[in-house]
């Protein structure tokens, strides 16, 4: 098995402190073609992402040899530009951002109880947390707990101006109380649901044609307090624009507790299958996802 991606963002403190000073004076799309020319191809050199991507893209999206190794080149390259872009909106840059499926979102946050927002390593989801306020309830997203401090540090400045609290996910489960006080306070909790992390306890469900192993833990806890759910995948349309997909995922909260989250979690694979087919070069899950992938 090839080593995984690490799951933090390159670079250290005063590389980022770096950045966010060059991108308040250039343009994002310069250091698009530097990162495409000169970053890229180091990364496709030693990062074992790139047999991942290969494999995905040729025996999952059934692209040819030559396609599959040229769209592995995109695939990092626009993963560049998502990084680019999240350190350009540290800078103060702004996207144009379209939402569909808004009415959605404003329904269930002019709703008194809590709901679970479910998303996935596609497109530039941190977009979201900056798009989609609920001006009436808190917003919790859940991190990665070994992110840079210095993107912490930048995403708390962001966030500080809105409604929003950030959960790192611990190895320990220790941020499960946090979910569980901030549903019961009628809360929004934001959850990455196609990573096994934390815990090993998993659904093994039928993605693109071959068994993967997504998250239990979303899943339960939606069904637990019977609470709504949505899934929101935000996508690249071009160098200064993104939008954002809101689907709600339905489930019989009157059927069994096993039935159900075999409910909820075939409908959110299937919005998550249905959205990496429109958009397969924006699938930046760099790990080992698959049962049989090798």
């Amino acid at each position: 098995m090839e080593k995984e991606w690490a799951g933090t963002t390159y670079g250290n403190g005063w590389m980022h402190k770096w950045l966010i000073r060059m991108l308040r004076f250039i343009d994002v799309r310069i250091l698009y073609g530097f990162v495409s020319i000169f970053v890229i191809p180091v990364c496709l050199a030693i990062n074992p992402s790139r047999g991942l991507i290969y494999r995905y893209l040729r025996k999952r999206q059934k692209n040819g040899i030559i396609r599959a190794a040229w769209l592995t080149y995109v695939n990092h390259c626009l993963f560049g530009q998502v990084v680019v872009d999240r350190f350009a909106m540290y800078a103060g840059k702004k996207f144009e951002v379209e939402i569909d499926g808004y009415d959605n979102y404003l329904r269930l946050a002019d709703n008194p109880d809590g709901f679970i927002q479910l998303s996935a390593h596609i497109g530039n989801y941190e977009i979201a947390g900056y798009t989609l306020k609920a001006e009436k309830k808190k917003f919790n997203a859940l991190v990665f707990f070994g992110e840079k401090e210095s993107v912490m540090r930048n995403r708390q400045k962001l966030f500080s101006t809105t409604n929003i609290n950030m959960i790192a996910i611990r190895p320990d489960m220790g941020h499960l109380f946090e979910i569980n006080a901030a549903l019961a306070n009628g809360e929004v909790v934001s959850m990455p649901s196609d990573r096994v992390f934390g815990s090993d306890k998993h659904l093994a469900i039928d993605f693109l044609g071959e068994k993967a192993k997504f998250p239990y833990g979303p899943f339960s806890i939606a069904t637990m307090r019977g609470l709504e759910v949505i899934a929101v995948n935000v996508l690249k349309i071009s160098a200064k624009k993104y939008k954002i997909i809101v689907t709600p995922l339905c489930y019989d909260g009157q059927a069994p507790r096993k039935e159900q989250i075999r409910q909820l979690s075939s409908a959110y694979v299937k919005e998550l299958e249905r959205v990496v087919n429109l958009y397969p070069t924006q699938w930046y899950n760099y790990f080992e996802f698959w049962e049989n992938d090798n």
